[in-house]
């Protein structure tokens, strides 16, 4: 979702209104076809891997292509346009929590049968969930990115933190002795963890073995109030009641003020965060650059990672491409090691490679590279998206829970039914 540099923004605004278009594709033989149009979003993918691509291609099948880099603001609404239109591009780049809504209009073409020469042994199990709908595929992984924990190995080292957690119970130990080593610092935050880090919160209801909803006969059913789910609302609140003596608003998530920016102050010791987040807080404070490293979000099983929400985005062919053939061999191409190594190479996890060793030359890549084979997603179904629309019943239930406005019991019994009506 907008690029790696910013995905998990989520699906609030996501609201397809369209209609009457089938899954069958017009499957337009490569031999007539002079030419295929490819969106792919800003940010998603180097120059370098592009431009190799489209090369490799045109001289491959002797078909040119029409390479269009789209930008995130607006999309929703021109490719609603896009795929009502008889002349649609043939390759569209879609993050993965539009996938399911699109599907469900008809307006993408069913790739069940031809998954195995997209590399399908080896993608990655979030994105496949996501694009998966009743049974059928509707796309092919793209590229992903997880949550790490972003912290301070200066900090650290004067704490006598030798390594980075590989437990939660090791973590909030780290969060302690943080804080004794930061005692004189009124500002100091050991863990930046906003209130409403909803995305954050999943990681830790999916480790207790709990899940958002589950389905059953074709209806969703939130699960928020199963005894897994309150103990990832516990874990959550152990965090947040650890991580600083002046805690953070419990009414404010990530975004609101930028938490990369709260970490460039140079009062924090950890956040977890994306890889442009990283970047945005050494932009912010440049001395900080040889003094942050990452690590996977601990569970509460020793030496193993949490399970983390899976943001990235998915490729797909509009059900009414009249190229399909000639958009199919594309995705064959981009499916191929060569260009899934260069993927890695630009700091995203690779959809269709399990082989993650170019994206582990440094320590964020490395971390969600360890992090992104347990990575989930959100219940795919078109409407999610009513969850995430307006009030968040996951924000309100956490805002609810640490403030002590409510009860465990009764803020995650409102947010399972919240969001079984939302989803009924």
């Amino acid at each position: 979702m907008k690029g790696w540099r910013g995905l998990a923004a989520g699906a609030a605004a996501l609201a397809v209104a369209v209609s009457g278009c089938g899954t069958s594709t017009n499957s337009g033989s490569s031999t007539e076809t002079k030419e295929i149009t490819v969106w792919l979003m800003d940010g998603s993918a180097p120059t370098t891997l592009t431009d190799a691509l489209n090369k490799e291609f045109e001289s491959a099948n002797g078909i040119k292509v029409k390479y269009e880099v789209q930008k995130w603001t607006g999309i929703q609404e021109k490719l609603t346009t896009a795929l009502a239109s008889s002349t649609p591009p043939d390759v569209i780049e879609l993050g993965n929590t539009q996938t399911a809504s699109f599907a469900d209009q008809g307006t993408l073409a069913d790739l069940t049968a031809d998954a195995s020469q997209f590399n399908s042994g080896e993608w990655l199990g979030g994105l496949k969930d996501s694009l998966t709908l009743n049974g059928k595929q509707y796309g092919v992984p793209f590229y992903a990115a997880n949550r790490t924990v972003i912290y301070r190995t200066d900090l650290f080292q004067a704490a006598g933190i030798a390594k980075p957690p590989t437990s939660r119970a090791e973590w909030i130990d780290a969060i302690n002795k943080l804080k004794a080593a930061n005692a004189s610092n009124p500002d100091f935050q050991a863990l930046y963890l906003p209130g409403q880090s909803w995305y954050f919160l999943l990681s830790l209801i999916w480790d207790e073995g709990g899940d958002v909803a589950k389905q059953d006969a074709g209806k969703w059913t939130s699960t928020l109030d199963s005894a897994q789910s309150k103990a990832g609302f516990e874990a959550y609140k152990a965090l947040y009641d650890a991580s600083a003596a002046k805690k953070v608003p419990a009414d404010i998530d990530e975004a609101k003020p930028q938490q990369m920016e709260v970490f460039g102050t140079g009062n924090v010791g950890m956040m977890v965060g994306l890889p442009w987040e990283l970047a945005g807080a050494v932009k912010a404070k440049p001395e900080l650059k040889d003094k942050i490293s990452a690590f996977p979000i601990p569970s509460k099983k020793a030496g193993a990672a949490a399970p983390v929400f899976l943001g990235g985005s998915n490729l797909a062919i509009p059900a009414s491409s009249k190229n399909a053939d000639a958009a199919k061999k594309y995705l064959a191409l981009l499916s191929s090691k060569k260009y899934q190594d260069m993927l890695a190479e630009g700091g995203a996890v690779p959809g269709t490679s399990k082989d993650t060793a170019k994206l582990a030359t440094n320590a964020i890549g490395k971390a969600m590279a360890e992090s992104s084979p347990n990575g989930k997603v959100t219940p795919v179904t078109p409407k999610w998206a009513a969850v995430e629309a307006g009030q968040n019943p996951l924000k309100d239930a956490l805002t609810a829970y640490l403030t002590g406005a409510k009860s465990l019991d009764q803020a995650t019994k409102d947010a399972s039914d919240a969001v079984t009506k939302a989803m009924g």
